[in-house]
């Protein structure tokens, strides 16, 4: 009896698993249509990945660059006034995008400010991504769950094998190795301890890869609409906690999270990742826009010399 009652707590879980496997799949058919939606109108304007690199095709011209050789200075283009130029190709050689959602239970989280859970948002912003980029002729993966493809029907495979997926459920990506110049993008609410944020970004970048990533928030989350008694319940098993008098609590909970977020900023900014805030009360669109337009952005500049990307007033 003593195995049998051992037992029951990981059936309880495997059940559970089962059980939230079962409501996703019910909202995956309107996700994957909101997700195609999202992306033709990011896709519609779009003509590829417009990349400085090797390639066959015209991009633009730049300014030269001391330090450069000078075999790269277009002297034609150059000879019109005082500068010297560099007339660039458009990147054509694919490569590899890892997106990875974070399917966590606190991910599940939707207040009565917006109709979007923070998980079907971020997973309508993974699609649609994935779309418009296999559309441009990259790859796509998910770590340890998808190999890169550039399968037409990437947002089914990219559903089928998340809702296959029997494994725990992570805030952060598992400790993979993207190949250099590869590009990670990480879609997440982050409320994980800044030293595991560290110690995962920190991990993926030392193998040479990009980085952008994308806090995505319930509004109730910024704002704490909350007043009078409130229990307050963690939504990964943390236990609860009462507040008799909740609006007391909005100004230290506020300063919190701003707190939070500047530590996050900080670290991503230090391994030269971008960081955007992405509220679900706000449409997709804008955010698509903005991931996209900086994936790929900066290959010829040299890592320490790259501008920060500050992504947070992306309200997209």
């Amino acid at each position: 009896m003593a195995d049998l009652r051992q037992g029951e707590p990981e059936k309880e879980a495997v059940n559970a698993a089962i059980g939230k496997s079962r409501k996703l799949a019910a909202r995956v058919p309107r996700l994957i249509l909101e997700a195609r939606r999202v992306a033709s109108t990011v896709i519609h304007g779009l003509h590829g990945r417009r990349r400085a690199g090797a390639g066959e095709n015209f991009w633009q011209y730049r300014r030269f660059v001391n330090g450069e050789p000078s075999h790269n200075v277009d002297w034609r283009r150059s000879a019109r006034d005082d500068h010297l130029y560099v007339r660039e190709r458009e990147w054509e050689a694919s490569h590899s995008i890892w997106i990875w959602v974070d399917r966590s239970p606190s991910m599940d989280f939707n207040s009565h400010l917006t109709e979007w859970s923070k998980l079907d948002r971020a997973l309508v912003v993974s699609f649609a991504l994935a779309e418009v980029l296999v559309q441009g002729g990259e790859r796509v993966g998910i770590p340890e769950l998808m190999r890169p493809t550039s399968n037409r029907n990437v947002i089914e495979k990219m559903a089928q094998v998340m809702l296959h997926d029997s494994s725990e459920r992570l805030s952060l990506p598992p400790n993979f190795a993207p190949a250099p110049f590869s590009e990670v993008l990480l879609v997440s609410d982050l409320w994980s301890p800044i030293a595991e944020f560290r110690r995962i970004i920190g991990q993926l970048a030392a193998n040479g890869a990009r980085g952008h990533v994308v806090q995505v928030v319930d509004p109730a989350e910024e704002s704490f609409p909350y007043s009078g008694r409130v229990e307050f319940v963690e939504s990964e098993g943390l236990g609860s906690i009462t507040a008799g008098r909740a609006e007391l609590w909005r100004a230290e909970y506020q300063a919190l999270v701003a707190n939070h977020r500047a530590a996050l900023r900080a670290e991503a900014e230090h391994f030269g990742w971008t960081f955007t805030i992405h509220r679900t009360d706000r449409g997709p669109t804008e955010l698509l826009f903005a991931i996209h337009g900086r994936m790929g952005a900066g290959d010829h500049v040299i890592k320490s010399r790259q501008p920060a990307l500050s992504g947070s007033d992306v309200r997209a």
